[in-house]
């Protein structure tokens, strides 16, 4: 049990709730002011599904870069991962990734008909294609004769998924209707979640050279892929503070939201610590740093906008 419990790799979940605690929470400060009631069974049927769609990822990982022999060149990690280490054999994880993308898909469907059914049948089918998309998405990023990952295509489909997907469909899926001003903190879950991504990736930048895993690290090089990260870092909050300025904090008078402003000073000295980095694998320790910077800046905007106002 302690084996698939590592392959679960339990450290990139926060980063998986960060964008259902966002759209959801924001969602539920727009519904309060609109006097409608806030369904905490969507939101924890929605928790739910995405710890779900996250294992079924990182063992379609497991099993996609052990069968492609990607993770025996990593040195530092082939003996923790599951398959390349033995641990668990190709079948058996080629089972688990079989049966969690069943328990996503009717996972996904309990919370559908929760949400949409039966006044909302035609979102209730739109949201069933995405959530199938989602599946596909979690088991493509490795399996496969030409897996995205392998592609270089990782950073868009996790900015896209972690980000617009779970908070602009976590906050769909309690206001019924479109925003789009929800894309200012959706983005900014994606960047986080990008960030986190291309970390690994650069960690990781010399084995996958060696297995032809063409990552955006691997293609931009080990310095540009700096500077990319600190980018990706830097933009986030100027979503936030942008998505506050836009919904008229500062001219009501309610500064509460703001403070998820008070990360700029962690997240400022985590980008300097990150720059001092030159060996790949001394950047392991950032990515349990900023999937928890991730979530907590979603609890912040949770806090800042409902308890407070």
């Amino acid at each position: 049990m302690k084996h698939w419990i590592h392959a679960a790799r339990l450290r990139t979940l926060p980063l998986s709730l960060s964008g259902i605690i966002m759209g959801s929470f924001i969602a539920r400060w727009r519904m309060a002011n609109e006097g409608k009631i806030w369904d905490w069974r969507i939101f924890a049927l929605a928790i739910l599904v995405t710890l779900l769609y996250q294992i079924l990822s990182n063992y379609a990982n497991d099993y996609g870069d052990g069968v492609k022999g990607t993770d025996n060149l990593r040195i530092n990690e082939a003996e923790t991962r599951a398959v390349a280490s033995g641990k668990i054999s190709h079948q058996q994880m080629k089972n688990a990734v079989l049966l969690f993308a069943i328990l996503s898909f009717l996972a996904t469907i309990v919370l559908l008909f929760v949400a949409f059914f039966s006044d909302f049948l035609q979102q209730f089918w739109i949201f069933v294609g995405l959530g199938v998309a989602c599946i596909l998405a979690a088991i493509g990023y490795t399996i496969g004769k030409k897996p995205y990952g392998y592609l270089g295509l990782g950073d868009i489909m996790v900015f896209f998924f972690f980000g617009w997907v779970s908070v602009g469909g976590s906050y769909f899926l309690f206001a019924k209707h479109w925003s789009w001003d929800i894309l200012l903190p959706a983005t900014a879950i994606g960047l986080m979640s990008a960030a986190v991504l291309n970390l690994n990736n650069m960690r990781d930048i010399e084995s996958d050279r060696q297995s032809g895993k063409k990552t955006l690290a691997l293609r931009l090089g080990f310095r540009y892929a700096m500077v990319y990260e600190i980018v990706l870092l830097m933009l986030p909050l100027i979503f936030l503070l942008a998505f506050l300025g836009y919904n008229g904090f500062l001219e009501m008078g309610k500064y509460y939201p703001f403070i998820v402003m008070v990360l700029f000073l962690p997240m400022t000295g985590l980008r300097r610590k990150i720059m001092k980095v030159s060996e790949p694998k001394e950047l392991d320790p950032f990515l349990k740093q900023v999937g928890i910077l991730t979530l907590v800046m979603a609890l912040l905007m949770a806090a800042g906008l409902n308890l407070f106002n």
